[in-house]
């Protein structure tokens, strides 16, 4: 069976790009075996943020008589929040299988694929054909090796949330993105929630101060942390699943919970695809190598979304998608290399990032200046009595060009994004210095912000 093209998974970035080609008039082989949407609409942004949702107004009730409201006591009810949860998962599913029911000259095949040869890829009983093929298989949880856990029924995050009780005590391993996310909303939600993670912070790519003043907020709700410890051994006596850890200088003690979360990264979907059939090349952790058009070391395969390595969000799968319809229908080269990716934390503070640290733009050499206001001071912050975190912009002291941002605030994704603007513009920091900002809005914060910045050593 020959195609215009064949795409193997159909995550965020697979999806539109076989729609848009079908819309070209190509014919379209897409194999997916699970659900369409990849992780996104399966097991990542849509289904936490959902549930993420429902822990802000658990949360909110709590603090209901801080703002003069009375309420009673608050009552999770888990099965419906699951049920909120699945209501949309399966919603924005079946927008997908809309799609690709809507197109004649979309084939969708349910099954593994694997690659037979350069041109050649399987599915069950099926032998597919295309010069054209793109591989969108994504990445699945990171599982250590860690002595006991085969004998422990852990979590991650593809079967966490569907969890119908509140876990008594979540043990999480990993203090970034998914360990934080998942450990505000089950705290929220009821449960005693410890993290034990390897490096000194939480956020380990973030500036310390940001991973710092993240970590008060998040102890305040009473989340405890373990940072500097390393997970030796895990065992399950009864109910109980107890953890072992190791401190730096090599202390240990035990961590008693009722559920184990594993989430200290992932893992690339490319270890039962045939890349060796095809002679696709993958770099030491499995990701698949491409250029800066996506394109492998094999002609007419290309990578697109997490499989190929990189920053491992939604908006960059649709950002390669965009690239790769430009680059083969409207006969433009948009390179991924130096592109502007904005992401956030969906943590509460929620953390909005852009473009450098201040730490990486230091090791890059820059000289520079640096901005920073913690939300206290900002008026809207405090009226809502949601003052946790900070606002930091870095500078390029030659130039006096943004080279990043980071907004530790509510809505710190939607606030960081004012700052994306002007880098996308390439215009200075300093039109920000002498604008007039809506009055009272987490973005007046700008005022202090640009009036903070100063060089620095």
């Amino acid at each position: 069976m020959k195609y215009d093209a064949i795409i193997i998974g159909s995550g965020q970035g697979g999806n539109p790009l076989a729609h848009r080609l079908a819309d070209e008039g190509w014919k379209i082989a897409m194999i997916e075996k699970e659900h369409l949407g990849g992780s996104c609409v399966n097991y990542g942004c849509t289904p936490t943020k959902t549930m993420v949702a429902s822990a802000k107004i658990a949360n909110y009730v709590r603090r209901a008589g801080e703002f003069g409201i009375q309420t009673g006591e608050v009552t999770v009810n888990m099965p419906a929040i699951v049920e909120r949860k699945n209501k949309m998962v399966a919603a924005w599913r079946g927008g997908q299988e809309k799609q690709v029911a809507e197109r004649d000259n979309i084939d969708l095949f349910r099954g593994h694929g694997r690659f037979v040869s350069a041109r050649e890829v399987s599915v069950g009983n099926k032998l597919l054909t295309s010069e054209k093929i793109f591989i969108n298989t994504g990445t699945r949880p990171r599982i250590p090796d860690l002595p006991g856990l085969s004998g422990v029924d852990f979590l991650t995050n593809k079967n966490l949330m569907d969890l119908r009780q509140v876990p008594s005590h979540l043990l999480v391993l990993g203090g970034n993105y998914l360990g934080l996310e998942f450990g505000q909303l089950y705290r929220r939600l009821g449960a005693e929630v410890s993290i034990v993670e390897i490096s000194g912070q939480i956020t380990p790519r973030e500036d310390e101060e940001v991973g710092a003043e993240l970590q008060r907020a998040l102890e305040k709700e009473g989340m405890v942390f373990y940072l500097d410890h390393k997970a030796v051994e895990v065992k399950k006596i009864g109910p109980t699943i107890q953890l072992v850890i190791e401190s730096g200088n090599n202390r240990r003690q035990i961590l008693e919970g009722s559920h184990l979360l594993i989430a200290i990264g992932r893992t690339a979907n490319s270890d039962d695809l045939g890349l060796d059939k095809a002679g696709v090349e993958t770099d030491r952790f499995g990701y698949v190598k491409t250029n800066e058009y996506l394109e492998t070391n094999v002609p007419g395969i290309r990578a697109i979304g997490d499989i190929k390595g990189g920053p491992a969000f939604t908006n960059v799968s649709y950002d390669d998608f965009l690239i790769l319809f430009d680059y083969l229908i409207n006969e433009k080269k948009r390179s991924i290399r130096n592109r502007l990716i904005p992401y956030a934390l969906f943590t509460d503070p929620e953390l909005g990032r852009v473009g450098l640290s201040e730490k990486e733009a230091r090791v890059a050499g820059y000289r520079l200046k640096i901005g920073r206001k913690p939300m206290a001071h900002v008026a809207r912050a405090i009226e809502r009595s949601e003052t946790a975190g900070l606002m930091k912009i870095v500078i390029n002291a030659e130039n006096d060009r943004i080279l990043g941002a980071a907004v530790l605030a509510p809505e710190g994704g939607e606030v960081v994004q004012i700052l994306l603007a002007a880098m996308l513009a390439d215009a200075p920091w300093t039109i920000f210095k002498r604008a007039v900002y809506i009055h009272p809005t987490l973005g007046e914060g700008f005022y202090g912000l640009m009036e903070s910045v100063k060089e620095v050593v």
